[in-house]
């Protein structure tokens, strides 16, 4: 059976459990708390295992192979041209369409939120190396550590040579759990996805989200089924589109509903080996580092909901000067969530009131109650940007094998 039809079996189980079980009941509440939490952590058991071995046996070969300028050069070619891109779609759309206001809530702002980027940066060079190993959320201490082993191999190959075996058997190993932890996910995926409608089903009660909700919804079925396909056939003359949208319906499904950026990467790292033929010199190296800044999904969203809070708070038109700050620091915000991996959209949001000042500073508590629903479009979009990009940067730098669709994972 398919991996997305597990997924999506799971999923409907889910749905249909947060229909018929009475959450009224504390003990019921905090029994699917746990489970949907022991479901997020049981699919990110084996990341990071997974992403330093590769990520040092894959910076070797590219090195080795004379690739890792290529690669790395189409790589940020591809995060910034999509951040950018979908920042702008976001901002149009909401300037031309113009959403009914939101009612103000009477909360007040309890704490300031704030991205730290000292400690962004301080994390990346602990005062130990192997600290970069101990952290599951923020990845990229551990993926800088294992560019660095895999670069430290390829200076000389001779001398390096055992340990790049123990590193490939590793990583090897570390990807085989992996996929057994990834076929599993599917029935966690029924705890996820009914922890995800009990809290959607109030938002939808409530009614006052439905036009945003519905507008969210429209971008991502253009921006999946029309943006990245049709952009794919133009820059990549002769590929399939519908191979990559085919490969990317199991981790938009894990991405839409968990809302964690961590727990779609090992599956879409499984679709882009197995599925789309990636090679793992690549396929370990852009997943991840899309995974940490490619969240055009997340400027698309801060972007529109930013504007809709100016909208409900005041009847003004939007100043250009205020068109351009919304822009830049949306798209600024998204390069800095890599370690949200949860709730990073809504956390930006919160930051960008707050910069934003001029009496908005609770702006975001408009927002607040559909932050689940929110987050779970970013998500899904950024899953979106990982595939195709991750598609592009291989088709790019010849580093694909194409399988017929009915292997497909």
């Amino acid at each position: 059976m398919k991996l997305w039809i597990k997924y999506l079996i799971g999923i409907a189980l889910g749905l249909l459990a947060a229909a018929i079980i009475p959450m009224e009941s504390r003990l019921v509440s905090d029994g699917l708390n746990f489970l949907a939490e022991f479901a997020i952590r049981f699919g990110r058991y084996t990341l990071l295992p997974t992403l330093f071995f590769g990520a040092a046996i894959s910076v070797f070969k590219l090195r080795t192979g004379n690739k890792i300028w290529s690669v790395a050069l189409w790589l940020l070619v591809v995060l910034v041209a999509t951040a950018v891109t979908l920042t702008l779609v976001g901002l149009l759309s909401i300037l031309i369409v113009r959403l009914p206001r939101i009612p103000i809530p009477t909360g007040k702002v309890t704490e300031i939120a704030s991205i730290n980027l000292r400690d962004l940066v301080m994390s990346l060079l602990p005062f130990s190396s192997f600290q970069s190993l101990l952290d599951g959320v923020y990845l990229l201490p551990a993926f800088v550590l294992a560019g660095l082993a895999g670069a430290g191999c390829a200076v000389d190959t001779a001398d390096s040579k055992a340990t790049v075996s123990l590193f490939d058997s590793l990583a090897r190993v570390s990807y085989s759990v992996m996929s057994f932890f990834v076929d599993m996910l599917a029935v966690g995926m029924i705890a996820i996805s009914c922890y995800w409608m009990v809290d959607a089903l109030a938002v939808f009660k409530a009614g006052m989200y439905f036009p945003l909700i519905t507008m969210l919804l429209v971008l991502f079925i253009l921006i999946v089924c029309v943006l990245y396909p049709v952009a794919l056939r133009f820059f990549c003359q002769g590929t399939r589109s519908v191979r990559v949208l085919y490969a990317s319906i199991s981790p938009i499904l894990v991405a839409f509903f968990s809302g964690d950026a961590n727990l779609t990467l090992p599956v879409a790292m499984r679709h882009g080996s197995e599925s789309l033929g990636i090679k793992r010199r690549v396929n370990a190296v852009s997943y991840p580092l899309f995974s940490i800044f490619a969240r055009s999904g997340s400027a698309l969203v801060i972007s529109i909901c930013f504007v809709v809070i100016l909208r409900s708070y005041s009847s003004l038109s939007i100043s250009f000067s205020d068109i351009i700050w919304i822009g830049t620091t949306s798209l600024g915000l998204s390069f800095l969530l890599g370690g949200l991996p949860v709730g990073g959209t809504f956390m930006a949001l919160t930051i960008m009131c707050t910069m934003y000042g001029r009496g908005f500073e609770a702006g975001y508590l408009l927002l607040k109650p559909a932050a689940g629903i929110i987050g779970a479009f970013a998500a899904a979009i950024d899953a979106a940007t990982a595939m195709f990009g991750s598609y592009f940067v291989a088709f790019k730098t010849k580093t694909i094998e194409h399988y017929d669709m009915k292997h497909f994972i």
